[in-house]
């Protein structure tokens, strides 16, 4: 037996695209974009050395997000192992403090 899943998905969307179109704002929108889209696709086709450039840079932002990212992340982690140790100076300094004033107090 064949899935309908799919078929019905797309037989839903293309509805409820067509059913959005009766709204005037949603048509000009639409037609604005698809405009927009084209005339970018268009000045790409024709300038493929700047598109290049642009993918080049884009790629340059995405690495060095991603190294800033990397960086950060490693010194949290690293802030979280100095948290983790914390509780164990502070008792360890609490102890050293009680038997400082105990001390005192024998002698």
């Amino acid at each position: 037996m064949k899935s309908k899943l799919i078929p019905a998905i797309i037989l839903g969307a293309i509805t409820g695209a067509a059913v959005s179109m009766f709204d005037k704002k949603t048509r000009e929108h639409t037609v604005d974009t698809s405009k927009k889209v084209k005339e970018t696709v268009s000045y790409y086709a024709q300038n493929r050395d700047e598109l290049q450039t642009l993918i080049e840079t884009k790629i340059e932002q995405a690495q060095s997000l991603y190294t800033t990212t990397s960086t950060n992340i490693n010194s949290i982690m690293s802030h979280l192992e100095d948290a983790k140790e914390l509780p164990k100076t502070v008792m360890s300094l609490v102890s050293e403090t009680k038997q400082a004033f105990s001390n005192d107090n024998v002698q």
